[in-house]
């Protein structure tokens, strides 16, 4: 699925007619969709409606699936069912999780450094011997990370460890982690979760920084209809796995099939 007829953008992600199916219940119901290279893409639809089943089928935790999940990257498409799940990151896809999933007895910048493993050239033994090379790119990872965690404004904390801070603090580390990956495509799991008023519009503004900055193209869910409006070009709402509508987040709010999934249908109106 290419977008519509003469469209000239660049396709990055196509999911083609995606089924999941746990047991009898299909979480994912013959979705597709597509995410054009530089957008900021929304993912939305009430609770239960498959959105974090999707990013694990993108992400190849969940292999199972029917259909086809088709990553384009510089000009090179690949069928993302081919790729291990540890080396989905390699092809330029890095998330961050509903649950933070960082290591609390790390410093901050260490927990960085690990969304950075890919792209060590250098092998275990290298740095366990510390040999010249492998001393060059730790220095050059760090000085990376040093970078990213200046752009989010968290650079004075690098050397804490990562438990006991504050939520919003985790929530940018586990962002300047994806960074480190050198992404193309970044998937957002409810970035906004968690966050109070001052932290989520703080997060409007840094969602274009993290897009203009590293040259990205970002998907979200996100339950903060506030957030998905103000920083999402084209928004795909989904509900029971189905695909509802997709279009700009204006076309989105005006749409009766999704004002219903939200809302619910007065049978007296």
């Amino acid at each position: 699925m290419s977008g519509a007829p003469g469209d000239v953008r660049t396709p990055i992600l196509d999911l083609e007619n995606v089924t999941m199916t746990f047991g009898g219940l299909r979480a994912v119901d013959g979705l597709s969709f597509t995410v054009f290279d530089g957008e900021i893409v929304g993912l939305i639809g009430p609770n239960g409606a498959g959105k974090t089943t999707v990013f694990n089928c993108v992400t190849q935790f969940y292999k199972q699936y029917e259909g086809t999940i088709r990553l384009t990257n510089d000009g090179r498409a690949v069928d993302l069912r081919s790729v291990p799940v540890t080396h989905v990151v390699r092809h330029g896809v890095a998330r961050t999780f509903q649950n933070l999933d960082l290591v609390p007895d790390l410093s901050i910048e260490d927990n960085v450094l690990i969304g950075a493993h890919t792209l060590f050239a250098t092998g275990v033994i290298a740095h366990l011997l510390r040999t010249p090379r492998a001393r060059r790119e730790e220095v050059e990872m760090r000085e990376r990370a040093a970078e990213v965690l200046d752009f989010l404004g968290i650079a004075h904390l690098k050397d804490l460890y990562v438990a006991g801070q504050p939520y919003g603090v985790l929530k940018k580390v586990e962002i300047a982690r994806t960074l480190m990956a050198n992404p193309r495509l970044i998937i957002l799991d409810e970035p906004a979760a968690g966050l109070n008023d001052r932290e989520t519009d703080a997060l409007d503004a840094l969602i274009y920084q993290i897009r203009e900055r590293f040259n990205t193209t970002i998907l979200l869910i996100e339950h903060d209809m506030g957030l998905v409006m103000n920083v999402c070009d084209r928004v795909c709402a989904i509900n029971f796995g189905k695909f509802l509508a997709m279009g700009t987040p204006a076309t989105i709010q005006r749409n009766p099939q999704v004002q219903e999934a939200y809302l619910g249908k007065d049978e007296d109106l």
